[in-house]
């Protein structure tokens, strides 16, 4: 298995005069490219014309604005510009925004709990993180947020806006928010807290079927999700079943997916990389160890699943280790490499896209799930009543006494989850008719009759 490397760019020096202009007071007559200026771009390989009018631009900003900014906020706000008109996903990073990375990435954050992206200038919710202020104030995967306490969105760089969605624990903030299906804006009152993500979370559904929740895919992701495996295999002797529920889990860690996806696969490849510049090129390729030895697996994906969850679903596809349930994915397919520039900044950089094991490019298309299954509210259509055998009086007992207390308890705990979730409720159902295509084919092959070759007629 190999891991990504950080591209290295090289590019020579251009002096600063060069990059700047002659003076403050250069104007367009200056563009006249001479031998010598050509002899530097063609080394350089920048577009020296550009560059002097980027330089004039900030001479007048500089000169003629009518407040006084100084040039390092003036040449941040150019790289900021820079980036930002590359995709949703590439960033300037200052200093704090440099340090919220990091601390993201370990699970533990203050905000709202929103993972968020750029789009058409306004700041669309790729998913809410389980658990947290957000998702208890209802906001819903593909949300448009287009103000911030009465301040419009859009011309904000996503920095910005992540900003003043952060503060301090028990403060509130108005988010006005355009949704699919509603008319008109509607207004979402959330009161921040400390972000504590909990990446995994499992428990046994039924006697024989795990659950394995992941959120968000964090630094220890892997091993966490090994540990909570290795606890429902313990509980749940032999373990018929596992549902992978993915939904709303909007990425993280490419390396972290990579070992979840791992766990299932013997051979072959999980993901690859590709981009312009050589070492942008990697594959991860699995280990012989798949440590549930082909137990029957359905994944969980929604609109909100993104990023490295989208490269889970899509290996474990790709492989048919795995059948696919719910709704298309959110199609984040782009590699971000963060690259130091000082011991205070960096840029987020989409490097590569990445693919499926069959070739398939996620980037703005997602996921398609095997098995379609829209999240509704299901009612269960009334019967006439009948009359059946135990009715019928002097009818004979079964002698089991205690089953029929039994089937009543799961025919509770199957509407409980039937109402709560009917996706999950789904996903049991498809591993329950999996486990028992299972158990005949094994009762089948176990009474055939051997077949003996006559050695005489060979």
């Amino acid at each position: 298995m190999r891991n990504m490397l950080k591209p290295s760019l090289k590019i020579t020096a251009i002096p600063l005069f060069v990059l700047l202009g002659i003076s403050p007071l250069s104007s367009a007559q200056d563009n006249d490219v001479t031998a010598e200026d050509s002899a530097v771009e063609t080394t350089a390989r920048l577009p020296l014309t550009e560059l002097r009018t980027f330089a004039d631009v900030f001479n007048h900003i500089r000169l003629s604005y009518v407040e006084e900014i100084d040039d390092k906020t003036l040449l941040e706000n150019a790289i900021r510009g820079m980036l930002q008109g590359l995709d949703p996903h590439s960033s300037y990073l200052d200093a704090k925004s440099f340090d919220d990375l990091q601390v993201s990435t370990k699970g533990e954050f203050g905000g709202l709990g929103l993972e968020v992206g750029l789009e058409n200038g306004f700041v669309k919710v790729i998913a809410p993180i389980d658990g947290t202020p957000a998702e208890k104030a209802g906001i819903e995967s593909g949300d448009l947020i287009i103000m911030l306490d009465g301040k419009p969105v859009k011309g904000m760089s996503l920095n910005k806006a992540v900003s003043l969605m952060r503060g301090a624990k028990g403060s509130q903030i108005e988010l006005t928010i355009v949704r699919e299906g509603r008319v008109q804006p509607f207004d979402v009152v959330v009161t921040r807290d400390t972000i504590k993500v909990v990446s995994v979370r499992g428990r046994t559904l039924e006697d024989g079927f795990g659950y394995i929740r992941i959120a968000q895919f964090q630094n220890k992701t892997g091993s966490e999700f090994k540990k909570k495996l290795a606890e429902l295999q313990t509980n749940n002797q032999p373990l018929k079943g596992l549902v992978i529920d993915l939904r709303n889990n909007p990425g993280g860690i490419l390396q972290a997916s990579v070992e979840v996806a791992d766990s299932f696969l013997n051979e072959g490849l999980i993901v690859y990389t590709e981009g312009r510049i050589d070492n942008s090129y990697s594959e991860y390729s699995a280990t012989p160890n798949d440590i549930i030895d082909g137990t029957p697996i359905v994944v969980l994906i929604n609109g909100g699943s993104a990023s490295a969850s989208e490269i889970v679903a899509g290996a474990l596809q790709d492989h048919r280790r795995a059948i696919v349930m719910g709704t298309d994915s959110f199609g984040k397919g782009s590699v971000q490499t963060v690259v130091p520039l000082t011991k205070e900044s960096a840029i987020k950089l989409t490097t590569a896209r990445y693919f499926t094991p069959n070739g398939r490019s996620i980037q703005a298309q997602g996921i398609v799930p095997d098995i379609t299954v829209e999240r509704a509210k299901i009612e269960t259509i009334a019967t006439n009543q009948t009359v059946t055998e135990a009715d019928l009086q002097g009818h004979l007992s079964n002698g089991n006494s205690d089953t029929e207390s039994e089937k009543q308890r799961k025919a509770k705990a199957d509407k409980e989850l039937f109402n709560a979730d009917n996706q999950l409720y789904e996903a049991l159902n498809l591993l329950k008719g999996l486990s028992i295509l299972s158990k005949n084919n094994m009762t089948n092959t176990s009474n055939a009759p051997t077949i003996v070759a006559d050695p005489e007629s060979l």
